[in-house]
């Protein structure tokens, strides 16, 4: 049997990458891990830590082709991180102005989630786990 032990990481493409870079460090306050020029694609990689552990890497290329379509496409529907407190979280985004959609409460289990976009448009969530 395969044993999986763990997500080790996440691929991000961005088409403008000092725009993103921006957002997911600055704004999201990921920490930069390494960056790399691969000028042999006239490419950067930004490998990026969320709460101390190595998770996302964030690309650039040069003319990404777009994303096909929203969440409910088949595919990646969206990335979510956990969060303590949802309204600080909004109200940070806010302050950035990053828009975020209404809360709402997972029918499941009761936790509050909401929604945003990353520059590009992907769908990023915050989950409240107290």
């Amino acid at each position: 049997m395969l044993e999986l032990k763990r997500i080790h990481h996440i691929a991000i493409i961005c088409s403008n990458y000092e725009q993103s870079k921006r957002f997911y460090v600055e704004i999201l306050g990921l920490t930069v891990v390494q960056e790399i020029y691969r000028a042999e694609r006239q490419s950067y990689k930004l490998d990026l830590a969320v709460a101390g552990q190595y998770q996302i890497e964030l690309f650039s290329f040069p003319n990404p082709a777009a994303r096909p379509s929203r969440p409910e496409a088949a595919g990646l529907r969206h990335l979510a991180f956990a969060v303590e407190d949802i309204e600080a979280s909004i109200s940070h985004l806010s302050r950035w102005g990053v828009a975020t959609e209404d809360i709402r409460v997972d029918e499941h289990t009761g936790r509050r989630f909401t929604f945003f976009a990353d520059p590009d448009g992907l769908p990023l969530e915050l989950y409240e786990q107290r």
